[in-house]
């Protein structure tokens, strides 16, 4: 007996074959009705669905037939998958040079016909083959041939679901994994940004105690400043921790506020100094709305304004309307401004202007992806339209009904 036959893309072969993740698996009844119904078609006593790694043909499907795999060096199959494009039929082995003296054809099965249809990918890798055997001679019918055929692009239709579901369930479970990893990330860093905190809250508070017997007005105002400051951030940090543990709040948790006395008080948050100009928009009714996630969009937003601005006097400003369905935001600055190239990429994890701001500091590309993450949690869109030198004016809408989309 001559030794199998090795394509030449054997490696490449073996590699899309290990995608797939099936050798070894568990039997399938939507591949076991396809070998079923190969059997009846063909008239054969036994049909496989034959897969060959680097060593063996393991069965995934076998009709007739009890083994679940067999030494590569045997099987029918290698030869098979050298022409792909072509249905390998033997008519009888005992006849053929290339079986004669095969085990399976001298003993057990005792193989004499064999018909094999190679499954060959997208990538145009022969994974294995459909395959009807006899003990008997015999030949198949064109209508049987093109039966086999059929049911072969059936079984690789079977196998690219397959694959796709288990890329799915491995996406999901690192999915899952990020997510979790994301909300204990955030559990612990907002635990530990409120524990200095409060120290901060207390020592600003025992500190103030004693100025008030100074009547030094300036270091007054300048404490009780950092202490709304204080105040407001732990607010926001146990809204953090709300929000960590319970995500869906984010889009459930609606309040009616005012936007102004919101802006206010991420203002507070910043402590903006006298060169840092703020406008709010005049006649805003209250709204409806995610009040921790608009306060954290305005406040990354405000932030960047202020870092990445280079003029004397710093404007943002902030203008509103609703329309049927969505509240209108819209945060312009005169800043330093975002080239065009860059516009299209901000919005991702990441992704700085490798710039440094007006603290010598470089960005992490956090924030950024953040409001869009937020933006869109409420099934809302951000946009942004910038002029290098001038500034950038960011655009977005939030849903008024979220849960409802």
């Amino acid at each position: 007996m001559n030794t199998f036959p090795i394509p030449e893309n054997e490696i490449d072969r073996l590699n899309s074959l290990r995608s797939y993740g099936i050798m070894d698996s568990l039997p399938e009844a939507d591949l076991d009705e396809l070998t079923t119904l190969a059997s009846e078609i063909c008239q054969t006593p036994i049909a496989l669905i034959s897969l060959l790694d680097d060593h063996r043909q393991w069965f995934k499907s076998h009709i007739g037939l009890e083994a679940q795999q067999t030494p590569k060096e045997e099987a029918f199959c290698s030869h098979a998958i050298m022409n792909p494009a072509q249905v390998l039929l033997v008519e009888d082995a005992r006849k053929d040079d290339r079986f004669a003296l095969n085990p399976l054809v001298t003993g057990d099965p005792n193989i004499v016909f064999y018909a094999g249809v190679p499954l060959v990918n997208d990538e145009g890798f022969a994974l294995g083959t459909l395959c009807v055997i006899d003990r008997e001679p015999r030949a198949l019918t064109a209508k049987q041939l093109s039966a086999l055929r059929i049911l072969a692009k059936q079984v690789l239709v079977q196998f690219e679901l397959r694959k796709k579901v288990t890329e799915l369930q491995h996406a999901n479970l690192v999915l899952e994994e990020t997510n979790t990893f994301i909300r204990e990330f955030a559990l612990s860093a907002a635990h530990d940004i409120k524990n200095p905190l409060s120290s901060v809250l207390l020592t600003s508070q025992l500190l103030k105690s004693r100025l008030e017997k100074s009547g030094d007005e300036k270091s007054m105002k300048l404490i009780e400043t950092g202490i709304s400051s204080a105040k407001t951030l732990l607010e926001l940090v146990n809204s953090m921790l709300d929000y960590s543990l319970k995500p869906e709040l984010l889009a459930s948790g609606q309040t009616e506020f005012s936007l102004n006395e919101l802006i206010d008080k991420i203002i507070s948050i910043i402590a903006t100094e006298p060169h840092v100009k703020i406008i709010k928009p005049i006649d805003v009714d209250p709204i409806f709305c995610s009040a921790i996630a608009l306060e954290q969009i305005f406040l990354n937003l405000f932030t960047n304004a202020i870092r990445y601005n280079d003029k004397p006097e710093i404007r943002i400003e902030i203008s509103f309307y609703e329309s049927e369905h969505f509240y209108h935001f819209n945060v312009a600055d005169n800043g330093i401004g975002i080239a065009p190239d860059q516009l299209q990429h901000i919005f991702k994890k990441h992704t700085t202007l490798n710039i440094t701001d007006r603290f010598k500091q470089k960005g992490t590309g956090i924030g950024l992806a953040s409001v869009k993450s937020l933006v869109e949690k409420l099934n809302g869109e951000i946009i942004v339209e910038s002029t290098l030198g001038k500034g950038s004016s960011f655009q977005f809408k939030l849903d008024k009904n979220p849960l409802t989309v």
